[in-house]
């Protein structure tokens, strides 16, 4: 049987992951910061909090070492009130660093045992746009620049495990309508997770 794990798996894009994968008979791993709250999910749900090292650990000894085939880096933060280039909320940008870059990156290393068991195995992260240098906007400053420093942490994942056939991509999931994107977002959670 085919193992996911899914961070941030509780709610919007990772919800709707969970339940296809789920849905086409996968076994599914939810790790969330919550469980006791985080509802009905598909499959097995254990406590996560990518942005804290003994939790990320704790969730991997929980694993067991267990072969997982895909990993989909997932949980994520929107950010502070305050994020622009000339009024930045620095503690707030410096959590949204540590989640969303340093979290993908925590987490994969965490749970390499798994992934080299699995023979092939492929890790996501969840990125966006909004991390490209393409794209010169300036509002929500610490959200795209902890996305475009995920990208760069994706592109070394991809480049140091490729002699273990592990497969690494940033994806950008298109603009949903999320508790993070937002009711104006283009595309709803399920059709991002299709």
């Amino acid at each position: 049987m085919t193992t996911i794990v899914i961070t941030g798996g509780n709610r919007g894009i990772g919800l709707h992951l969970a339940r296809r994968y789920a849905e086409a008979g996968c076994e599914v791993v939810q790790g969330v910061r919550n469980p006791d709250s985080a509802g009905n999910l598909p499959g097995e749900t254990l406590p996560l909090d990518v942005g804290d090292d003994a939790s990320v650990a704790a969730f991997a000894a929980a694993l067991g070492g267990r072969p997982i085939d895909i990993l989909i880096n997932n949980a994520g933060s929107a950010g502070p009130d305050r994020q622009s280039a000339i009024d930045t909320d620095f503690a707030g940008f410096l959590d949204v660093l540590n989640i969303n870059t340093l979290g993908p990156l925590r987490v994969t290393q965490a749970l390499l045992p798994g992934l080299r068991k699995a023979k092939g195995a492929k890790v996501a992260i969840i990125s966006s746009r909004m991390g490209s240098f393409s794209d010169a906007q300036a509002n929500l400053l610490a959200y795209r620049a902890s996305k475009a420093a995920a990208n760069k942490i994706a592109q070394g994942l991809a480049t140091d495990l490729a002699p273990d056939a592990i497969a690494v991509a940033a994806l950008h999931p298109g603009w949903v309508r999320t508790d993070m994107g937002g009711s104006a977002a283009d595309i709803s959670p399920e059709e991002s997770a299709q």
